[in-house]
């Protein structure tokens, strides 16, 4: 280990999950001009999102499976390779099919970078694994913020989008070089010597069963909201976007002091507070209107603030025997859950909408311009829709990280004893 430069690993990783969490923020903020020049409706923008959800799971699950065979640089290196060609498809997108793929290719970038960085993340602090997990998850609140003021900037400078997606290059090339350079360590479960079908055992164990379900709210919690904000809010704020940018600021202060929070919390009663705040940050932004909203956006950012790094800082720790593949299956539940609520919600939306207007919107009598300005209220009326609908999900998860607090109790108690 004494030859494995830690700082440097874990700084290229940071930069890899930055071009990650920058499609985010960028795509979040381009979706309705993609939506205008491409003559997409919600529900094929849905479908195009989406994609990047379940080219995630596919790339972070095939990963797990295999990064303690192949080792953790050879997925960093196929990792750029999917991201060059993503961003540089959608940047010369053409339509519905271009924007697709190139979606899906980033999508496993992403996927394949957070297979092989979270259990390098592990591997590296041994000791302090939710905390230095909750650092490199900074980063993903980190690019969102930035590509959203990117997305504020360039539109300010009458910049097309296609430049906006090019940004993402310049981080895709410094961190492909970086680990080209670097020599990586074994994982923590080779290193260790924990045997494969121990690891197997541990990923089908009750506990890990129960966080594997809980992740499937807490990412739908986070990022479909995340990615929808500027899209379900842009008529009840002229400031849509900026909804975004405050709750990611609100993420990386969070995730900048974890260790203090975590420490004095517990991973559990982190999470359980997580789902508190999040539900009341839902029903904020729901109900609220004008710069108001912005009150909803920092209670919901708190509330999301640690629900991904601290649940696989949660399972690293307290089921440690699952390695590299429990921390990938973990990841991979939750984009998949996102894909799939995605694709419903962009729907579902699109049926909001048409129950929002009036039975005679389509008569002959009815100008553009009135259509257009009916339209606007069926959306002003739809997106805190799904918002509220969305509510429902951190409120199941309030009852069972209860349960899992009271359980952790007293599993602490029966070892003391």
């Amino acid at each position: 280990m004494q030859s494995i430069e830690k700082n440097k690993l874990f700084l290229a990783s940071c930069l890899a999950l930055l071009v990650t969490s920058l499609s985010f923020g960028i795509r979040a903020g381009i979706m309705s001009k993609l939506g205008t020049d491409f003559e997409l409706t919600a529900g094929e923008l849905g479908t195009i999102i989406a994609t990047a959800f379940w080219g995630f799971p596919l790339a972070i699950v095939i990963g797990g499976f295999i990064v303690d065979a192949v080792g953790m640089k050879k997925l960093l290196v196929m990792a750029f390779v999917f991201h060059l060609l993503g961003i540089v498809l959608t940047i010369f997108a053409q339509g519905y099919w271009t924007l697709f793929i190139s979606t899906l290719l980033i999508g496993i970038a992403n996927g394949t970078v957070e297979a092989a960085c979270n259990p390098l993340v592990a591997t590296l602090y041994p000791d302090n694994k939710t905390t230095k997990l909750n650092h490199f998850h900074l980063w993903f609140p980190s690019g969102i913020f930035i590509g959203t003021l990117v997305v504020l900037l360039f539109n300010y400078l009458g910049l097309n989008w296609q430049i906006q997606v090019g940004i993402m290059l310049i981080p895709t090339f410094i961190y492909g070089f970086l680990f080209s350079k670097l020599d990586f360590p074994v994982t923590e479960r080779v290193a260790s010597g924990v045997s494969t079908s121990t690891m197997y055992k541990s990923v089908t164990s009750p506990l890990f069963l129960f966080m594997f379900i809980c992740m499937f709210g807490t990412a739908i919690t986070e990022l479909f909201t995340g990615q929808w904000i500027e899209m379900l809010l842009k008529n009840v704020t002229d400031n849509s976007i900026l909804i975004l940018t405050l709750t990611t600021g609100v993420m990386i202060i969070g995730r900048g002091v974890a260790e203090p929070v975590v420490h004095r919390f517990s991973p559990q009663g982190v999470l359980l507070l997580s789902a508190v705040f999040a539900a009341l940050g839902l029903y904020l932004l729901a109900t609220l209107t004008g710069n108001s909203i912005f009150i909803g956006a920092f209670v919901f950012g708190l509330g999301v603030c640690y629900f991904w790094p601290t649940m696989l800082g949660f399972v690293s720790e307290n089921i440690p025997d699952s390695g590299a593949l429990g921390l990938n299956l973990m990841g991979g539940a939750g984009m998949f859950a996102v894909s799939i609520y995605t694709i419903f919600m962009g729907n579902f939306y699109d049926q909001l909408i048409m129950e929002n207007l009036p039975s005679d919107a389509n008569a002959a009598s009815t100008s553009p311009e009135e259509m257009n300005n009916l339209l606007e209220l069926a959306r002003n009326a739809a997106g805190p829709e799904v918002l509220k609908v969305t509510m429902v999900i951190p409120i199941i998860l309030i009852i069972a990280f209860i349960g899992l607090n009271f359980y952790m109790k007293n599993k602490k108690k029966v070892v003391l004893a």
